[in-house]
């Protein structure tokens, strides 16, 4: 976490989930990158990507721009893949958005015939104090179901056949 101005003040969020999908390492590595799966996982609140690579698959160094509608507001978020280790880990974080930062682990682990697919999120909310509070209260939670919602995607794609590109 930077050590600058009202970050540092910001209350680090760390959360892990975790989904076991029946379904190849790399079939479930790809649907995770896959900027249409993505898309199709957030259509409750209305997710594009509104620049960078906008759909297929996302790589190294290459970055997005999505625009979502959460809590009433539309919002704009960049994140970037900063970390590829296909097909077991990727990392992508906020290059410019709400958040005072925002980094997201994928992990990719064989279990049996299956992938267990591990998100470990951490970030901080802007706007200091306030910012912790929401945090506390409930931006935790809303980012957890979420993924939840997301993963639940990638495994009814993976399972059902269709990687989600």
């Amino acid at each position: 976490m930077p050590s600058v101005g009202e970050v540092a003040v910001a209350m680090t969020v760390r959360f892990e989930c975790e989904r076991l999908i029946a379904a190849p390492v790399a079939r479930v590595f790809d649907a995770a990158l896959s900027i249409d799966a993505h898309l199709a996982s957030m259509a409750r609140s209305g997710e594009s990507a509104i620049g960078g690579i906008t759909t297929g698959l996302i790589g190294l160094g290459q970055q997005v721009t999505w625009r979502a509608r959460h809590f009433g507001i539309h919002w704009t978020m960049t994140s970037r893949i900063v970390e590829l280790e296909p097909p077991h880990r990727f990392v992508d974080e906020q290059v410019d958005g709400p958040f005072a930062w925002f980094r997201h682990e994928h992990r990719f682990t064989a279990e049996g015939d299956g992938t267990l697919m591990t998100d470990a999120l951490s970030f901080a909310a802007p706007l200091g104090v306030v910012g912790a509070a929401a945090e506390v209260v409930f931006l935790r939670r809303y980012l957890r179901r979420l993924i939840e919602r997301r993963n639940d995607h990638l495994r009814t794609l993976n399972e059902g056949g269709d990687p989600g590109r």
